[in-house]
C-alpha cells in the first residue's frame, strides 16, 4: 500500500530521540542559576536591592523625562525657528537649544523625581529623615538645655512615633578633681 496523504495509518509511530533528553536536562539546568541567584538575592538581602531598586525607578523616569524633553524641546524650538525666520533648514541651532535646556534640567529633575519616589516607596523612612535633618539644623542654633531637651523629645516622638518618651540627664557634678 502507498503513502497517501489522506492515510495516515502506514506511518511508522514516532519515536522521540534518547539525544534530545540530555539537552533538554542541561537547559533547565542552565535557568535554574539565574533562579537561584534571585532566590538568593531576595532571600538573604544581598547587594542592597532596595537601592538597585530606587536608582533603577529614579533614573529610568529621569531618562523617560529627558528624552519627552529633548525631542519635544528640539521640535518646539525649530517651529518657533520657522515661524520667525521663514526658513526651512535650521536643526542645529533647535539641537543645541534643548541640550542646554536638558543640561540645565537635569539636576533639579533628578532631585523633585527622587524626592516623589522616596515619599511612595519609603515614606515612613523619608519624614524621619526630613525631620531628623530639620532638628539639626534647630540643634546647631539652639543654646538653652531646657528648650532643646523639649525639642528632642519631640522629634523623638515624632520619628519613631512610640506612647512614651523621656528624657534623662545625668546632673552636673562639678569640675572633676585633678589625679596626680
Amino acid at each position: 500500500m502507498r503513502y497517501s496523504p489522506r492515510n495516515f495509518s502506514n506511518r511508522a509511530p514516532r519515536r522521540y530521540s534518547t539525544r534530545c533528553w540530555p539537552l533538554t536536562a542541561t537547559n533547565a539546568f542552565i535557568l535554574l542559576i539565574p533562579l537561584s541567584i534571585g532566590v538568593a538575592i531576595l532571600r538573604y538581602r544581598l547587594w542592597d536591592v532596595d537601592l538597585i531598586i530606587n536608582r533603577t525607578l529614579v533614573y529610568g523616569t529621569l531618562s523617560a523625562a529627558l528624552v519627552v524633553v529633548y525631542f519635544g524641546g528640539v521640535g518646539a524650538t525649530e517651529r518657533v525657528f520657522r515661524a520667525l525666520s521663514g526658513q526651512q533648514q535650521q536643526p542645529q541651532l533647535a539641537i543645541v537649544v534643548s541640550t542646554l535646556v536638558i543640561a540645565a534640567l537635569f539636576n533639579p529633575l533628578e532631585r523633585h523625581i527622587q524626592a516623589f519616589i522616596d515619599r511612595c516607596f519609603y515614606g515612613r523612612k523619608y519624614d524621619a529623615a526630613k525631620t531628623l535633618e530639620a532638628f539639626s539644623a534647630t540643634l546647631r542654633d539652639e543654646t538653652d538645655l531646657d528648650a532643646l531637651s523639649g525639642d528632642l523629645v519631640g522629634v523623638v516622638q515624632e520619628t519613631m512615633q512610640s506612647a512614651h518618651v523621656s528624657l534623662w540627664l545625668r546632673p552636673d557634678r562639678g569640675p572633676k578633681p585633678e589625679r596626680k
